[in-house]
């Protein structure tokens, strides 16, 4: 999995390497689901997304990482 959409809010794959990275843009913050962080996924606010270009760009570095991921 790459991306998903949790409310209105988009979960982003990024690896552990690349979370601190991803945080430091705006609009991220840390992706907590059960009330301890997921590490190598961010949450991009649905604020943060109102252009289809920054959606795009969030989209292919999800879809970037997963794919360099060995199958299961």
């Amino acid at each position: 999995m790459a991306v998903g959409v949790n409310g209105d809010d988009l979960m982003v794959r990024v690896g552990p390497d690349h979370t601190d990275a991803a945080l430091a843009r705006p609009g991220t913050r840390v992706f907590d689901m059960t009330g301890r962080p997921m590490r190598g996924w961010i949450l991009v606010t649905g604020d943060a997304l109102t252009e289809d270009e920054v959606l795009g760009a969030w989209v292919e570095e999800g879809q970037g990482f997963a794919a360099g991921l060995p199958p299961k």
